[in-house]
């Protein structure tokens, strides 16, 4: 049992070593790092997911001289790995138990750090920029989710600075959501709840990359994979791929579970919830905990919490079971979590390259934009190198 932070700071650096251990392409960021120190200086706002993965994207940009400040997401921080960064004398904060309320004071909390490089997921701290005034502050960041390129695009015109999308890239499509997120996706749903996957039928909603991964490898594994797509060529593509291809009024009924993966609000919404059948799983794999209407699910209904991250809610003889709250249950599930070591070394190893790029280049166009062609080639080919693929 862990009862002190001096041991949960032990047991957190223990892990971040064991991944570390196996992250090739951060190493060799950090040695060059270590000597060109191209973020010395700047101060780097951080809002992300604190697992033992970014931990070491962590350390990466320190070693290039940046100051770090910034807070865990909603839901997903790991406690140990924020007690090893506090001891490595980083100002990194956040608990895995923070209300939401708790979560916008950590925003709150980094925004006064005044930072004037940022790193993002789901574009709360690049509009907050905004929403504090101090926006001309910044001299640029990143953005690494669908969800927060989404709110760049819409909500994010005032955004005086450049903003490089990692999830524009086709390196974090193919490698992070397809495979990673597809993999995680699956290992996550059988080791929280224990279920068949071959034989079972699945709808995924929305077929973007990551849509695409969880539907690819439930698929791979004998599941039986409906797909919601209102782009009718992403949803000829699905068909293509050899999945059912329907509306929610006729896969839903059908379906045993259901995985969201928009990085929209709304996708299962209320007025599809009494479409469902009665038993019927409900998980999220998107940023924010928006895609199903966790509110109208609950309303009027009897909930009680079954098992680790599985809620039962109950209404008028029919159930149904969400899983981790309608949050990114691949994160914030029990157990090992999040995409593949290698995965994020390869998309951390993308992020760092995209915030050296802000950091040193004034040349950048303000706003939300792809990653520079130059710096995808390079990633790629540093990948293929360390898989020794390369011929």
């Amino acid at each position: 049992m862990i009862d002190t932070v001096e041991q949960l700071a032990a047991e957190g650096a223990a892990r971040i070593e064991w991944i570390r251990s196996r992250m090739p392409l951060l190493a060799a960021l950090r040695e060059e790092f270590a000597e060109t120190r191209p973020l010395a200086g700047r101060t780097i706002g951080v809002s992300l997911h604190l697992d033992p993965k970014t931990a070491v994207l962590i350390e990466t940009l320190a070693t290039g001289g940046a100051r770090l400040v910034g807070t865990g997401n909603h839901g997903s921080t790991q406690d140990d790995i924020v007690a090893a960064l506090q001891a490595s004398g980083l100002h990194l904060f956040g608990r895995r138990d923070d209300t939401l309320e708790d979560h916008r004071a950590n925003l709150r909390r980094t925004l006064e750090a005044r930072p004037d490089v940022l790193l993002d997921n789901g574009a709360d701290l690049a509009l907050g920029t905004v929403e504090h005034g101090f926006a001309h502050e910044v001299i640029g960041g990143t953005e690494e989710t669908t969800s927060g390129g989404f709110r760049l695009r819409e909500e994010g015109t005032d955004v005086p600075f450049p903003v490089i999308v990692i999830n524009d890239s086709r390196i974090k499509a193919i490698g992070e959501n397809r495979h990673a997120v597809g993999q995680s996706a699956v290992e996550s749903l059988m080791r929280i709840t224990n279920l068949q996957l071959p034989g079972s039928r699945f709808v995924v909603i929305g077929y973007g990359w990551c849509g695409r991964g969880v539907a690819q490898y439930l698929a791979a594994l004998g599941g039986k994979v409906g797909v919601v797509e209102r782009d009718p060529v992403t949803a000829l593509e699905a068909a293509f791929d050899g999945h059912r291809v329907g509306s929610l009024e006729e896969l839903l009924p059908w379906a045993e579970v259901v995985v969201t993966a928009t990085g929209r609000p709304d996708a299962l919404p209320a007025a599809a919830l009494p479409m469902l059948a009665d038993g019927a799983v409900l998980a999220n794999i998107g940023h924010f905990p928006w895609e199903i209407d966790v509110d109208a699910l609950r309303e009027g209904a009897t909930t009680r919490q079954v098992a680790p991250a599985i809620e039962r809610i109950e209404r008028d003889g029919r159930h149904v079971v969400l899983l981790a709250e309608g949050r990114m249950f691949n994160l914030a599930g029990p157990g090992p979590k999040g995409n593949s070591i290698q995965s994020m070394d390869l998309g951390f190893f993308l992020q760092a390259r995209s915030l050296e790029r802000v950091a040193t280049d004034r040349g950048l166009a303000a706003g939300p934009q792809g990653v520079p062609v130059d710096i995808e080639h390079g990633v790629a080919r540093a990948m293929l190198a360390s898989m020794g693929a390369v011929r």
